[in-house]
């Protein structure tokens, strides 16, 4: 542990100088300007070391620490100093280790005041960290500058490194023993007993695995073993108060210690300790469980309506006909009647359409009218009444409902009216029963719903009425507007935004960069798309590339983008390295990436000591994450050549492997590739990503798994993030049925590397009008690739301005409305706070802003604020072709990228062979850790290949803006898995 806060104070100083080297007049007039007094301190020391003695001071006072020699002072300062002093700026004879060196920096100490820790400066230290530091989250490898930084703030000489690892040691063990202490605390005699009851695996009823595990695939059975969990939480009693003012890091911390120990591990615990674990795991698993819950309702309910149509088409398809010419057929029908009223039909309408034509005709009608509805709903009441309807009390007797607008109270109602009447055996209920019916029963269902009896009474059958009920209730949770207690994805959306947001406006405003006058927000986008509009305008008379044609849709003819000259050295590069390093072993190729990086520093024991040797650890790492990212396994790893068992696999696997440490290393890797690279080769550093999403197979006994519209076939979606050169920064694993906006931007914001992201390229899936709001108050620019570039129309920016753009007449539409922009504006900046902020999931905002709540005021105003912001960039990409090209050349990127997926991730087929979601999401990060370390080795030996004398000259333009660094048929997955730790690619430079 003392050779990693070596290192970390190593990185913490050279940060510090890094952010030196540049220096304006005003900051040297801050802080290296010498003073009288310090002038005065300089009379008792010999003119040869007063530059030396007063560079030493201010370099103290800025930083804390002394300098180790001349190499750490930046030449700016030194000059500085030295035209104040009038002296010579030499100080190379300087010795920094000498006696007299030792007694000028105790002679600062003393001027500056500096003193050394007692104990009572230690014991406030402690009680600071414990008080301050450790609840927000920080981890004790984090508190080191925190530390530096107290000590400088309060006069202190800087520690050793050994104290001052000792201090956060001693600290952080009292904020565990503290906190645990607290949630054991509150945990009532009952509820020890019900956990330690849980704890004994032997238990066929509730035991820690069966709690511990995750929801089946969308089915009855699901929901009842989850409703099952949610009964045995719901009769504990843990400290909810003081868990929910957790910091969200020490709950995943704690919780994921939990998930990583087995029930006779946690059985070992202090009883403190196992209380506050266990306590920890109940709290966040009852949301999770709510959550899943709901995810399963919902689905339920959506698939009780594809299978009764999928059901009903099925019978209708088998003989049905599509009569064509209808119109012309019923008019020849319906004059040939009146001409011949009184003549039978077989001799007026059979000449015109024979029975089998009519009879096709009554089968379409049916297919598509009334009958096909009671069809339908005929075989959902079946599909519902035999089956699902065992689950509706048990679910309104678990979960609380709720919402905050009183448009949805209708909904509420009936839940409770169902919830009240649910040991009732009544089959018919009349309206004038007060059954709440509007908001319930849509209005084009009235018919097939309500019935009417002898008596021309109107009733409806119960199970109609509670089939109706989750429908409308689905449409609700959906959207948010209905939400639940205990939840965490479904909950009070409210929460969502931060609570201090009326008070700290001025900061979010300043924090997302935008105006508060939203006068100016508004003049500077009209302003913008006036401006777009214009040059569009005025460009289509030259642009041969872009028709626009006037009729009622496809207005827009835009031609594709013209061949690019093929580069003519690419494949002989390729060639060169595939001779250099002929079929390099993909697991050395990891390993070389970690001797070279250390990313596998990352990776810290879930546990609270750590016993393995650093280097054993190492390899079974690197044999670890190889095994999850190429999917074939731990248990094929082990049977390699490197004297690695299947257990101690297994033993990283579950202690040292978990999606904190991945992103962690991912992070690390993708910052090393952006600082290897040459800016020759690679160009400067670029701001531009792209995203996509690809489909995996996967088992189905999850929730995770559906089936894909689009591709077909069972799984999961992968959704990346790839800047320009090859370099993923950001991996998600999500549904196929998830928002690919909200992914989008959650990679923008949560992506922990070095980039700056300034320009966001997406398929037509990854944008909408809400995106481009978001992106826009977000501060990127969002820049899709449309495929239905051909029915896109542009707004104007206020009325009676079409005139002016005569030429782009066809795909002009209405102006904005500024009118809601401007009263929803403070609402849609508090929602982009959020996204920022990281207060609630993206998916979770973007729920709220979908056509199924069209009547939300904040967003129809952020769908109109999008659409302004899309006009803008349609005006650009209409006109100009470098920026279609610019967009498809960063899709492309991210296409080769989910093209490598397969052959990296090539075991069990490519499939995710697993139903445990940590598992999957492991399996992913895996896989993305396994291809960027290829990018990064693949880089430097691109590098080395090209700097050669004999490369210099050949590659032309052509062959750099083709080059990527993404190639792998010089690279073998397969074989014998062999690691040798001693061996090591011959690869130069760094």
């Amino acid at each position: 542990m003392a050779n990693f806060f070596e290192c970390l104070y190593f990185l913490h100083n050279l940060e510090k100088k890094r952010m030196s080297q540049i220096w304006n007049e005003e900051e040297l007039g801050q802080y290296w300007s010498v003073t009288f007094e310090e002038l005065e301190l300089l009379k008792t020391k010999p003119q040869k070391h007063h530059l030396v003695f007063c560079m030493k001071l201010k370099y103290y006072q800025y930083y804390g620490v002394f300098p180790g020699n001349e190499k750490e002072l930046s030449d700016i300062p030194l000059q500085y100093i030295s035209e104040q002093l009038d002296v010579s700026n030499n100080i190379f004879l300087y010795e920094w280790e000498s006696r007299t060196a030792r007694r000028h920096r105790q002679e600062i100490l003393t001027f500056l005041n500096i003193r050394k820790l007692d104990s009572k400066d230690r014991i406030e230290l402690i009680n600071w960290l414990i008080e301050e530091i450790f609840p927000k989250g920080i981890s004790s490898t984090e508190a080191f500058n925190h530390i530096l930084d107290w000590l400088y703030q309060n006069k202190i000489q800087r520690l050793t490194v050994f104290q001052v690892e000792k201090i956060i040691i001693t600290s952080y063990s009292r904020f565990r023993e503290v906190l645990f202490g607290e949630i054991s605390k509150g945990v009532c005699k009952e509820s020890k007993t019900l956990i330690d009851y849980c704890l004994e695996d032997k238990n066929e009823l509730i035991n820690f695995s069966f709690l511990k595990s995750d929801p089946g695939r969308v089915s009855l059975d699901s929901v009842l073993k989850e409703l099952e969990k949610l009964e045995f939480i719901n009769c504990l009693q843990i400290p909810e108060q003081k868990l929910s003012s957790l910091n969200p890091k020490i709950m995943n911390h704690m919780r994921s210690k939990a998930l990583s120990e087995t029930a006779w591990e946690i059985k070992r615990h202090p009883p403190t300790i196992r209380y506050a674990l266990m306590s920890v795991f109940f709290y966040t698993k009852q949301s999770e469980i709510i959550d899943g819950l709901i995810e399963l309702l919902i689905q339920i309910i959506h698939r009780l309506s594809v299978k009764a149509e999928k059901k009903v088409f099925k019978i209708l398809m088998q003989d049905f006909r599509k009569v064509y010419g209808k119109n012309t057929l019923l008019g020849r029908i319906a004059e040939a009647s009146l001409n011949n009223p009184d003549s039978p039909v077989r001799e007026v309408v059979y000449p015109i359409a024979g029975v089998q034509t009519l009879s096709n005709l009554v089968k379409e009608y049916k297919s598509s009218g009334k009958g096909y509805q009671k069809d339908v709903h005929r075989n959902i009441r079946s599909s519902y009444g035999s089956h699902y309807r065992r689950m509706v009390p048990k679910i309104l007797g678990s979960i609380t409902f709720c919402s905050n607008n009183i448009m949805h109270q209708p909904i509420l109602d009936a839940l409770r009216w169902l919830e009240n009447h649910k040991n009732s055996n009544t089959q018919y209920y009349y309206l004038y029963d007060n059954i709440p019916i509007d908001g319930i029963v849509r209005p084009k269902d009235y018919e097939i719903i309500i019935e009417t009896d002898d008596k021309g009474e109107k009733k409806i059958n119960r199970i109609n009425y509670e089939i109706c009920v989750l429908q409308a209730l689905r449409e609700k949770l959906r959207c948010k507007e209905i939400w639940v207690k205990g939840a965490d994805k479904y909950r009070n959306p409210d929460q969502d935004l931060p609570q201090d947001f009326n008070t700290n406006r001025e900061f979010y405003y300043k924090d997302l960069g935008i105006t508060q006058d939203i006068q100016e927000f508004i003049d500077t986008i009209k302003g913008n798309m006036h401006q777009a509009l214009y040059s569009l305008d005025k460009s289509i008379p030259d642009n041969k590339q872009l028709r626009l044609l006037s009729r009622n849709k496809n207005n827009i003819s835009l031609s594709p983008l013209t061949e690019q000259p093929e580069p003519g050295n690419i494949n002989k590069m390729k060639g060169q390295i595939q001779s250099v390093w002929p079929m390099t072993s993909l697991l050395d190729i990891l390993k070389e990436a970690d001797m070279r990086i250390g990313f596998t520093e990352c990776f810290k024991t879930q546990r609270s000591s750590e016993r393995l040797n650093r280097d054993e650890l190492q390899k079974r790492l690197l044999l670890g994450l190889y095994g999850l990212g190429t999917n074939t396994g731990l248990k094929r790893i082990s049977a390699g050549r490197h004297g690695v068992n299947y257990k101690e696999l297994l033993h990283v696997r579950k202690f040292y492997i978990y999606k904190t440490a991945l992103r962690e290393a991912i992070s690390k890797v993708a910052n090393a590739i952006f600082k290897i690279r040459n800016p020759d080769i690679w160009g400067e550093g670029t701001t531009a990503c792209a995203s996509d999403s690809k489909k995996f197979g996967s088992w189905d006994q999850n929730l995770m798994t559906e089936w894909h519209i689009r591709y077909g076939g069972r799984g999961v979606m992968i959704y990346w993030h790839v800047e320009k050169k090859s370099t993923c920064i950001y991996s998600q694993f999500k549904r196929c049925s998830s928002s690919e906006v909200a992914s989008m931007i959650e990679g923008v914001l949560r992506h922990c590397t070095e980039m700056a992201i300034d320009k966001q390229y997406v398929d037509t899936h990854g944008q909408s009008e809400v995106a481009f709001a978001f992106s826009y108050l977000l501060g990127f620019n969002l820049m899709p690739r449309l495929k239905n570039i051909a029915k896109q129309k542009l707004y104007l920016p206020d009325i009676g301005l079409a005139e002016d753009f005569k030429n782009i007449t066809p795909i002009l539409t209405r102006p904005i409305n500024w009118e809601l922009i401007a009263q929803q504006y403070d609402q849609m900046v508090q929602y982009t706070t959020a996204l920022k902020q990281g207060t609630a999931d993206p998916e979770a905002i973007l729920r709220r802003f979908t056509k199924g709540n069209i009547t939300h005021p904040t967003y129809r105003a952020l769908s109109e604020l999008g659409k302004a912001v899309k006009t803008i960039f349609l005006c650009k990409y209409l006109e100009k072709e470098e920026l279609r090209r610019e967009i498809h050349e960063g899709l492309n990127v991210v296409e080769n990228w989910n093209s490598a997926n397969s052959f990296i991730f090539f075991g069990k087929g490519g499939e995710v062979a697993t139903n445990r979601l940590e598992d999957q999401e492991l399996s992913v990060l895996s896989l993305h850790l396994v291809q960027i370390c290829l990018v990064y080795v693949n880089t430097l030996m691109i590098q080395q290949i090209i700097s050669t004398e004999e490369w210099k000259h050949i590659l032309t333009s052509e062959d750099y803006r083709a080059l990527s660094p993404l190639i792998y048929a010089h690279v073998n997955p397969y074989g014998v898995f062999e690691l040798d730790m001693n061996e090591r690619l011959s690869i130069t430079g760094s």
